[in-house]
């Protein structure tokens, strides 16, 4: 099969064509400024990118743009689009709705549609690529994987917040978690590189990138993750805050006169590392700052570091152990720095790591820690669109 997934932003659009029995990479690329005045990025596999600016008033545009490239006669990935058997869409909230990747009906837009006030920037956009893909190819079954589908596992004790209850009953205020789909995917790679029963297995999954969270994945299960109601809780990340005392917000908005929009500005696109180091939310940027002496660099990745050993730590006693650790995405894959300074907060559970191996270790899979480590720490590179091709199979296939 060959499945067309669709990464759908506000302004922005990713796309992979994925051939699911050898889950190579055909085609991939973007579509940037629509709404603006659109720029299209194309790469068909073993070929260099193509740039085309045109305009995309919608994302029906910039799909059909995306359609177009795939079939092109001399650098297309496909002769026709009757050769995209199905498209694989990423949504980003599916409240308490979906539990699991679904079939796309107008039942199921309708109650994702229901969930928009959960994710008011990422929904609607994802609800306007699937309409889009309807109207352009409405014979070809689409699939919804959902970030926060594999964290619906968790038990109450995890996602109520200690708020009056009739918050959750009249608004489903709770901790719905993100970041699913590399979750998933991470911890059963890593169960598969490392010879685990991932169904007797408990892992930890640090997904480290500008976005950032840490799950506790218990046979196969997730039982907790950092991020709550929306991605802003949790960890230190790029530019948001993470966790921090609530009290904060009213206190900033009256010393710096902001309304509650103003504040929330602030929490998720002024704050995290670049906020704190006034560097950069990139990592490769704060390193080269640390490695000069920058004082507020290096209190960020501290910061960063002690916070996601902290979470680390929790979710190790939340399991009553740990067989594994995994590092994905960015930081959790690229960073070796970050990931040393990490461990070294977690002697405690017995974890030795294998510097030679961790320094050199750039975005692909390796086993990280010693051979007489108690816990074993692994880097697994994520691949969400490979996830969303898989669960589009699994479905349709």
């Amino acid at each position: 099969m060959n499945v067309l997934v669709i990464n759908c932003g506000s302004s922005s659009l990713k796309y992979q064509l994925i051939n699911s029995d050898s889950e190579e990479v055909l085609a991939k690329g973007l579509c940037e400024r629509i709404g603006i005045d659109g720029r299209l990025v194309y790469q068909k596999e073993g070929l260099d990118k193509e740039i085309t600016e045109a305009p995309m008033p919608t994302h029906k545009e910039a799909i059909q743009m995306v359609l177009d490239a795939l079939v092109n006669p001399k650098t297309g990935a496909v002769k026709s689009l009757a050769q995209i058997d199905a498209v694989g869409h990423r949504v980003v909230h599916g409240g308490e709705k979906f539990s699991d990747s679904v079939v796309i009906t107008e039942e199921v837009i309708a109650q994702v549609e229901e969930c928009n006030d959960l994710a008011p920037l990422h929904n609607p956009a994802n609800i306007i690529g699937i309409r889009a893909c309807q109207a352009l190819m409405p014979n070809v079954p689409m699939v919804g994987v959902f970030d926060t589908a594999f964290h619906q596992t968790m038990p109450e004790k995890a996602y109520l917040y200690g708020l009056p209850y009739e918050y959750y009953e009249k608004y489903k205020v709770r901790r719905y978690g993100f970041h699913g789909t590399s979750h998933s995917f991470v911890s059963k790679e890593a169960a598969s590189y490392l010879g685990m029963d991932l169904n007797n297995s408990k892992i930890i999954v640090a997904h480290l990138g500008n976005g950032a969270s840490v799950s506790a994945v218990l046979n196969g299960k997730c039982v907790d993750t950092s991020m709550g109601l929306t991605p802003l809780e949790g960890l230190v990340m790029g530019t948001r805050s993470g966790d921090i005392d609530p009290s904060i917000m009213e206190f900033i908005a009256k010393k710096e006169n902001l309304d509650i929009d103003g504040v929330m500005n602030v929490l998720n696109k002024k704050s995290g590392v670049a906020g704190m180091s006034g560097v950069s939310s990139d990592f490769r940027d704060l390193e080269a700052a640390y490695n000069e002496g920058n004082e507020r660099a290096i209190a960020a990745v501290e910061v960063f570091s002690y916070r996601v050993a902290k979470y680390i730590g929790a979710y190790a006693a939340a399991m009553n152990g740990v067989d594994a650790i995994a590092f994905t995405a960015g930081i959790g894959e690229n960073t070796s720095f970050v990931r040393e300074k990490i461990m070294a907060y977690l002697g405690y559970l017995g974890i030795k790591i294998d510097r030679v191996t961790n320094d050199k270790t750039r975005g692909v899979e390796a086993l990280i820690s010693t051979a007489d480590s108690s816990v074993k720490v692994c880097v697994i590179p994520t691949n969400e669109e490979l996830a969303i091709c898989r669960e589009t199979v699994k479905l349709v296939g």
